[in-house]
C-alpha cells in the first residue's frame, strides 16, 4: 500500500491534518476543507471520505470504506475504527416510495434524513457493517461484521445483526493498554 507524503497531504487542503498520518494514494477525498485528521491515524486503499468528517488520533479506516459526512458530520474519536468495507452515513434518502431519491433530484422532491454520527473512543466496527444517520456508538462499542446499526449503543457492549442488537458486555481491559501505550510514546 502506498501512502501520500506529508507534503502531498498538506497540499490536499484538509481543514487540519495531524502528525504521522497515513492516507493511501488510492483513497478518494472530497471536500477536504471540511475534514480533520488527528495524529497517528490511517486511511487505506479505495476509501471514500466526504463531507464534514472529523477523525481523531489513532483511528484506522480500512480498505473499501465509505464515510459520508454530508452536512451533519461524522466524528471518529480516538482509538476507534472501521474494518474492511464499512459504510457510515450522516444522511439517507427516504426509501418508502413517497418521495423521489438520489442526488440528481432537487431537494423539494426528496425527504432525506440528516443527523450526525459519532463513533466514540475505542469503538470498532466489523467488516461490511453499516452505520445509519443519528447513531452514536458509545465508548467501547464493538459491532460484529455485516451488522446494520440503526440506533445508538450502550457503552462497552458488543452488538451484532440486522438491525444490530446488544449481545453482551465488552471488556474494558484495553484501557490499561491505552495508558501504557500513551506513556511509552510520551503522550500521557
Amino acid at each position: 500500500m502506498a501512502f501520500l507524503s506529508r507534503q502531498d497531504l498538506l497540499a490536499i487542503g484538509f481543514k487540519r491534518v495531524g502528525e504521522d498520518v497515513l492516507v493511501s494514494d488510492k483513497a478518494s477525498i472530497y471536500d477536504p476543507g471540511s475534514i480533520v485528521i488527528g495524529n497517528h491515524s490511517r486511511i487505506d486503499d479505495f476509501c471514500v471520505i466526504s463531507g464534514n468528517v472529523t477523525i481523531g488520533s489513532n483511528v484506522h479506516i480500512a480498505v473499501f470504506c465509505n464515510v459520508a459526512g454530508g452536512e451533519e458530520g461524522v466524528v471518529f474519536e480516538d482509538f476507534s475504527g472501521l474494518a474492511y468495507g464499512c459504510h457510515v452515513f450522516s444522511q439517507s434518502d427516504d426509501y418508502s416510495g413517497v418521495t423521489l431519491t438520489n442526488p440528481t433530484v432537487p431537494d423539494r422532491y426528496k425527504n432525506e434524513s440528516k443527523a450526525p454520527v459519532r463513533i466514540k473512543r475505542h469503538s470498532i466496527v466489523g467488516a461490511c457493517s453499516i452505520i445509519l444517520p443519528g447513531v452514536t456508538l458509545n465508548e467501547g462499542t464493538a459491532v460484529g461484521g455485516m451488522s446494520m446499526v440503526t440506533k445508538s449503543t450502550d457503552a462497552w457492549s458488543i452488538y451484532f445483526g440486522v438491525p444490530a442488537k446488544r449481545i453482551k458486555s465488552r471488556s474494558r481491559g484495553l484501557l490499561d493498554l491505552e495508558k501504557d501505550y500513551l506513556a511509552s510514546e510520551g503522550r500521557e
